[in-house]
């Protein structure tokens, strides 16, 4: 970044795009070495529980990129996030580079490149508040944009099928309505949840995701309800509710609570309720126009 010389600060990150934009974004002004790790993609935090920024990954890209012959110091200053992944005397003694983490966002890392790479309390600690959760927001929602196509087809689908094998009217009448939960589902799972997630009883996210899919659920019902018949009320209940509480896992990784095992402890339990009430709610939402023939 800018015109470094052999003693600019050499920076580590990974070759995930946001993490690497925001890291260039606040390096906009500062004269720096940066050296990409190969995580796959991955985020830092996620890539040093998964194994791929690692001690390993970190003394190969020193190798590779032949730093010796770059800068006159021997310091890579890492992300703090970064820690559980890489043991400093090992890359020490692998690629003779010592390892320093710096602060836990990017954004303070002007600060601590002028205080000679000095980070104070606040610089350590990992926060969630309310701005950083509303961050997430959308994230979240950008990548659900390709999968609400296909289940607003699969939902049309799902809603014309009936006596008559299928009705065009029917699935555009009750594809909508479907449409309607799914939509409300989305919302409490990547908007509502984030933001009262503090206020929400419970420790693992999935059950944290029930109570805004259950209240999304009962108010889609009576938004609805001279419009559907209780069993299409009842399976947009459980759609929505399931499609919020696995929603709700996608925090797992953005946040400060939970650990790689937690995580997958957590799917253990959750997948299974959710696929049931996903299943539950789907037949009887076709089986309606069966049900409700004379």
């Amino acid at each position: 970044m800018g015109r470094p010389g052999p003693e600019s600060p050499l920076l580590v990150t990974a070759n995930y795009k946001l993490s690497f934009d925001a890291l260039r974004f606040q390096l906009d002004t500062i004269d720096a070495w940066l050296l990409v790790a190969d995580t796959r993609g991955v985020n830092v935090w996620c890539a040093a529980g998964k194994g791929t920024f690692s001690t390993e990954e970190i003394i190969h890209s020193v190798q590779q990129s032949q730093l010796q012959e770059l800068v006159s110091h021997r310091t890579l200053i890492l992300p703090q996030l970064g820690a559980t992944g890489v043991a400093a005397l090992e890359v020490t003694k692998g690629c003779g580079f010592k390892v320093q983490f710096g602060p836990v966002r990017t954004s303070d890392l002007p600060t601590f490149l002028r205080n000679n790479n000095q980070a104070d309390e606040a610089m350590r600690s990992v926060t969630f508040t309310l701005k950083e959760r509303a961050e997430l927001i959308p994230v979240e929602l950008y990548f659900l944009l390709q999968p609400l196509v296909i289940l607003f087809l699969a939902g049309v689908l799902l809603s014309g099928i009936g006596p008559t094998i299928f009705s065009a009217s029917a699935a555009w009448t009750r594809g909508l309505h479907l449409l309607s939960g799914t939509l409300v589902g989305i919302g409490c799972g990547t908007i509502l949840l984030p933001l009262i997630l503090p206020w929400l009883p419970g420790r693992q996210f999935w059950v944290k995701g029930l109570l805004p899919g259950l209240a999304g659920g009962i108010a889609c019902w009576g938004i609805f309800s001279g419009q559907i018949t209780t069993p299409e009320g009842l399976a947009l209940l459980l759609w929505i509710t399931a499609v919020s509480s696995y929603l709700a896992m996608n925090f797992t990784g953005s946040t400060p609570f939970t650990s790689p095992t937690g995580v997958e402890h957590e799917m253990r339990r959750g997948i299974p309720i959710q696929v049931a009430a996903t299943v539950i709610g789907l037949l009887l939402w076709v089986a309606v126009p069966f049900i409700s023939q004379p």
